[in-house]
């Protein structure tokens, strides 16, 4: 297949990474930090593996992968016997020295997890070797009870400081965990979201509280002076521009982990001589960190960002026996064929997406009213020209949620961008909130990124006309399970609102029936004045 050509902006400056786990490991090939070489008898050696955002993408999938200076390109890549014998070989290269780490969002993202609330998702899981894992913000989608079920299905465990019980305020999980190689002691810290009752439906967590990270300090100098922690890791599920200032505010951590934003850090990001590292996603990828210890001191320390491309790397064929069984009740519904395709639908993209401008056209189309607007989701792997099935589904709207109509006026709308827009592009990365850019149908926005809060929007068309502040619009969004009545895709106090029998799922399959062929392409729908079309980091 001939790559895509699009324009990219890099997250850090970073050469291509060795193609195997075990290629020859040169400077141009991973990320180093040392000081002078250690060769005294007490040195020891350990490596960390890191996946995270895997979304329960079991099986093989196109990945687009980019690089600066280079083409993009469509392979096949992932899954989860694929990411199994990547940590096998890594770790038949270093028996006992390999500790393997999850950074969450791994039981929600497809059809398989969806129809069983995450069940089927755990054999393969329990499968790949992982030492522990922290919860990500899509680990409550069925609500608190399953997550506590699955965590006592699960082989390894799972930490964060930060998730309480609400009505006890006890930890739902051990704030840490400490593991021995050697003579050398690793504690590894987890945090997890905590802004997860906003930014997901609320009815989802209900019962359990999130704290911010005033308790992590202490915590650190726990691992170091309780725990004898000689190397403390923070494992988070924050973002990557979140966890970059966080880990500026921070002492007593020598690697940040970072995860949620699926962001591809080839090289190390540097904040106050600490290393911020994010994984990708979807299992399209894992991270290798080694670190070198010299009388339990750091002296050395290499970062790889390692693609497990289909041709690079095999899949195990025990995992994929697991996932075949672990699957087999849903593979009928999952592989029926609802539409096509004759170009490729993708959603890595901040501002507009090809993907998403189908989606919001279905939602528009389901309900007829005059604007329609899709999540931010940053999740879903390439569609490829053919068939779209049901399991597709469930990676485009990863949660089935019925749609909602309301009238809202321009002023309305005009304020839920600004809002938005300040969620993704805020300064302040602390500010950050949430998923990419909403997807309109029927509506076109032209703002500037690095502009003031509130000053963002340039200019608004709905149906080829300038928004008018005092006109009333109906808009289709997707409910979100807990809100108020009178609230639409975060909007307040909107109008006449309506819930539909209809679901996110169910707009699409009735608008890949009407129309023969699903492409889309970038229309510009929404236009950042001050960056290009395709914006791959928020970083």
């Amino acid at each position: 297949m001939k790559p895509l050509t699009i324009s990219t902006t890099a997250i850090t400056a970073g050469a291509l990474i060795a193609a195997c786990s075990n290629a020859p490991k040169t400077p141009d090939a991973t990320a180093t930090q040392a000081a002078e070489p250690a060769t005294s008898q007490t040195t020891e050696e350990l490596t960390v593996l890191f996946v995270a955002d895997l979304h329960a993408q079991l099986y093989e999938h196109p990945e687009l992968f980019w690089q600066e200076g280079q083409e993009d390109r469509l392979e096949m890549a992932g899954g989860f016997a694929r990411v199994a014998a990547a940590i096998d070989a890594i770790k038949a290269e270093r028996p006992g020295r390999v500790l393997v780490l999850d950074g969450g969002d791994t039981l929600q993202g497809a059809g398989e997890a969806a129809l069983t609330e995450g069940a089927a998702i755990v054999p393969a899981l329990n499968a790949l070797g992982l030492d522990a894992a922290i919860p990500g913000n899509w680990e409550v989608a069925y609500g608190p009870e399953v997550l506590k079920q699955r965590a006592t299905e699960l082989s390894f465990p799972l930490f964060a400081a930060n998730l309480r019980d609400e009505s006890t305020g006890e930890r739902l999980f051990p704030p840490y965990i400490v593991r021995d190689f050697g003579d050398v002691k690793v504690g590894v810290l987890g945090y997890t979201d905590p802004d997860v009752p906003e930014r997901q439906p609320p009815a989802y967590s209900r019962g359990l509280s999130y704290q911010g990270p005033d308790e992590l300090p202490g915590l650190i100098d726990e691992l170091r002076t309780e725990q004898g922690a000689d190397i403390v890791l923070l494992l988070s599920h924050i973002g990557l521009a979140k966890a970059v200032q966080l880990t500026g505010e921070l002492e007593g951590i020598d690697v940040h982990l970072s995860s949620d934003t699926h962001e591809r850090t080839y090289a190390p990001i540097v904040q106050n001589d600490t290393w911020v590292v994010e994984p990708g996603a979807f299992g399209s990828f894992i991270g290798r960190l080694d670190l070198t210890l010299d009388e339990g001191k750091l002296v050395d320390k290499r970062w790889e960002l390692i693609e497990l491309s289909a041709d690079d790397f095999p899949e195990d064929p025990e995992v994929l026996a697991i996932i075949d069984a672990s699957t087999e009740a849903t593979r009928d519904e999952l592989s029926r064929v609802v539409g096509h395709t004759s170009g490729v639908l993708a959603r890595h993209n901040v501002i507009e997406t090809t993907l998403d401008n189908l989606l919001s056209d279905a939602l528009r189309e389901a309900t007829g009213t005059e604007i329609a607007l899709s999540n931010g989701f940053r999740f879903g792997n390439p569609v490829l020209p053919g068939p779209i099935v049901e399991g597709d589904l469930w990676k485009f709207y990863p949660v089935v949620t019925e749609l909602k109509t309301g009238e809202v006026t321009g002023a309305q709308i005009r304020a839920f961008w600004e809002r938005e827009l300040e969620n993704v592009f805020a300064q302040n990365p602390a500010d950050r909130f949430g998923g990419w850019i909403p997807r309109p149908s029927n509506m076109h926005v032209r703002f500037k990124a690095d502009a003031p809060r509130g000053q963002r929007v340039q200019e608004i068309r709905v149906g080829g006309e300038l928004l008018d502040d005092e006109r009333v619009y109906t808009l289709t969004a997707c409910e979100r399970e807990g809100d108020h009545p009178d609230t639409l895709c975060r909007i307040p106090n909107a109008r006449n609102t309506r819930i539909h029998t209809l679901d996110a799922h169910d707009a699409v399959r009735r608008y890949l029936q009407k129309h023969a062929d699903a492409t889309r392409q970038l229309e510009a729908r929404v236009v950042a004045d001050d960056r290009p079309q395709v914006l791959r980091s928020q970083h």
